[in-house]
């Protein structure tokens, strides 16, 4: 019994003296070890408008063979805002999902005109 009381102490005296001894530090361990991240902010920014502006020539020369108009960065960042309110929002209801789909497939992703009534029941598939 003592000598597992004598290991347990001394384990947490080691620990205790280099708690210490890491509050003491002025530093922190990253200048300790002389480590500076591989890419800064402005870098990770940068490479990010850059992969964005990849996706949307890529979409726009898919949809140029399709005969579709063109993506413009404002329609993908007005697509991204409808994706993240659908993702808060939770799981859509069927009417929802199918109205969302039918204003995608009749005008290309722009806003359908509010005027315009949703079948209801087994009508509202016919036209999909």
């Amino acid at each position: 019994m003592g000598f597992a009381l004598a290991s347990i102490g001394a384990v947490l005296l080691i620990v205790l003296v280099l708690v210490l001894i890491a509050r003491a530090y002025p530093g922190s361990g990253a200048d300790l070890v002389d480590w500076k991240p591989t890419r800064d902010y402005e870098t990770e920014f940068q490479l990010e408008a850059d992969d964005i502006s990849q996706m949307i020539a890529a979409q726009n020369a898919y949809r140029r063979r399709r005969g579709a108009k063109e993506l413009t960065e404002l329609d993908a960042e007005r697509m991204a805002r409808e994706d993240q309110r659908v993702r808060e929002r939770g799981r859509m209801d069927e009417t929802s999902l199918a109205k969302l789909d039918k204003e995608l497939r009749r005008h290309g992703g722009e806003a359908e005109d509010p005027s315009e009534e949703e079948p209801e029941g087994e009508d509202r598939w016919r036209g999909l």
